[in-house]
């Protein structure tokens, strides 16, 4: 190693085509999930306001009904409940796995029971679906990550 390498590794710069520092990449476990949390949190939160707000307990019920969901006004009532709270812990990162869990499985229900049959595409199919379940089994499995409220309050609600 040269005089130049050992100080560029010395200052956490490293060598060219290397990972990124420890502390760089310190940082960005930090601050990594918070973009997939913000944006997909959102979504949520926008879908379970849709449901409540737009189209109604009853709306939303008077749907799952004609998908074929058993008990559709409870089903709705549970669906609005988990977009909206669920949509809130992921932007806030509180209960973070909890709410991947939730939304994990409502995915699962969505996509053979409402969009399969549309094939993989939209606006009917089940792409949209699928990527939120893959978001989703992601928090369930890694947590909100470091810029959380949960960290900040110092909180450990990481573990299920």
């Amino acid at each position: 190693m040269t005089d130049a390498t050992r100080t560029e590794t010395s200052r956490g710069l490293g060598r060219v085509g290397s990972h990124a520092s420890p502390a760089i990449e310190h940082r960005l476990s930090m601050w990594g999930m918070l973009p997939l949390r913000l944006v997909v949190g959102l979504v949520f939160l926008m879908h379970g306001w849709q449901k409540l707000f737009v189209f109604g307990l009853s709306g939303t019920a008077d749907i799952m009904g004609k998908l074929g969901i058993p008990l559709p006004s409870l089903a709705a009532a549970i669906v609005i409940a988990a977009e909206l709270l669920g949509g809130a812990a992921i932007i806030l990162g509180v209960f973070t796995r909890w709410a991947g869990v939730i939304l994990a499985i409502e995915m699962l229900v969505a996509i053979p029971v409402a969009r399969f049959a549309g094939g993989f595409f939209a606006p009917y199919g089940f792409e949209f679906e699928f990527t939120l379940l893959g978001a989703c089994l992601t928090f369930a499995a890694l947590g909100s990550g470091g810029a959380s409220l949960d960290r900040f309050v110092g909180g450990s609600r990481q573990a299920i």
